[in-house]
């Protein structure tokens, strides 16, 4: 059996593809896979490193919305479909399963002539475009969210690793806090702007920490690799203030936090619902709107809070972050809200319908 992962570009399409794969290995660890992916995308470091094969294409950047240019997308497509034809052709591939982005509809294309199997993943509770077009051609259309309006979508949460997807934040938060050099028994603020940081919320933090300290609050910032790093006087006695440029454990990150203040990607989402991590997500506020869609159901369901870009402030985390993190009770209820609405399993229901998918292909 093969299979073709068609989600390149960002980590948000690269991670949930790469834990399918894992997946799929510890289900069979005969099974074939390549990746799509262009020479330009994260996936030429993270899928190797993954130790799975990487088949390059090249990159048709689409549109976000309908415009003029999206006349001239078939054009620019054929060379790049015809290069994903040749690796279906070449890896003799059973499925298809794209996770959108550039790569996506290419791979759903090729897939759609050779008469391979497909299956769309849309983490986001918008869906692009790519996953829009191949969603008419799949067998199956898992989604991450249940509000989504895809059509025949089946709800089941993201693909995620199993470092996360199996943690247990209370058993490992005591080496998680000694770890990063944070006290073993105070309240704990995670502070992340995702993998490269977000100014907005690096300023707002570095403002509003001393008052945090001054209240009995711990902080741990991942300020982002290209940002400047804050000065910090953690004076004798009060709370540390650990400010780090990249943090390559999330896993221990989230079970050493009580809270966390963090944008809204739909991977930051479903990873803090399945761990239980109660967030105020400050949804990126550039785009067309997704952040703030993914984080919504979550919030809705009491396990987050939801905040404008424009409208946090340090008197916004004082006002609404402090009086969370001061309350034991209300952040259990917040956590088991978030917990309930989580989703641990999105890589094993995916694992089923490829195998069901690839089944009534060789039946049929």
């Amino acid at each position: 059996m093969h299979v073709v992962l068609a989600g390149g570009g960002t980590a948000g399409h690269i991670e949930p593809a790469l834990a399918l794969a894992d997946a799929l290995r510890r289900q069979d660890p005969t099974v074939g896979i390549t990746a799509l992916g262009t020479e330009k995308g994260l996936e030429t470091r993270l899928v190797p490193e993954r130790g799975y094969e990487l088949g390059l294409i090249p990159a048709v950047p689409l549109p976000r919305k309908p415009t003029p240019e999206l006349i001239t997308v078939p054009g620019r497509l054929r060379g790049t479909i015809k290069a994903a034809e040749q690796i279906l052709e070449r890896t003799k591939a059973d499925c298809v399963v794209g996770f959108g982005g550039y790569v996506a509809l290419p791979g759903y294309l090729a897939a759609k002539r050779l008469g391979v199997p497909i299956i769309v993943h849309e983490a986001n509770a918008r869906p692009g475009l790519a996953n829009k077009i191949g969603s008419r051609y799949a067998k199956f259309v898992a989604v991450s969210t249940p509000d989504s309006k895809l059509r025949n979508a089946h709800y089941v949460g993201i693909p995620l690793r199993r470092t996360i997807a199996t943690l247990d934040r209370a058993r490992v938060r005591p080496e998680a806090r000694a770890a990063f050099g944070l006290d073993p028994g105070l309240p704990t603020l995670l502070v992340s702007g995702g993998s490269q940081g977000a100014r907005r919320l690096n300023e707002v933090v570095q403002s509003v920490a001393p008052f945090l300290q001054r209240a009995g609050i711990q902080i741990l910032h991942a300020v982002g690799p290209k940002n400047e790093m804050p000065r910090v006087d953690n004076m004798p006695g009060m709370p540390p203030y650990i400010p780090v440029p990249y943090v390559d454990r999330m896993d221990l990150a989230y079970a050493a936090a009580d809270m966390m203040l963090c944008r809204a990607g739909a991977m930051t989402v479903a990873e803090l619902s399945a761990v239980g991590l109660p967030a105020a997500f400050v949804p990126l506020p550039i785009g067309n709107g997704e952040q703030r869609l993914n984080a919504q159901p979550l919030v809705k369901a009491g396990g987050g809070l939801l905040v404008d870009d424009a409208e946090l402030t340090p008197e916004w985390v004082q006002n609404n972050v402090l009086p969370v993190l001061g309350d034991p009770h209300r952040l259990f209820e917040m956590s088991r809200a978030a917990s309930e609405f989580g989703r641990r399993d999105a890589d094993e229901l995916l694992v089923g319908m490829v195998y069901e998918a690839i089944a009534a292909r060789r039946a049929g």
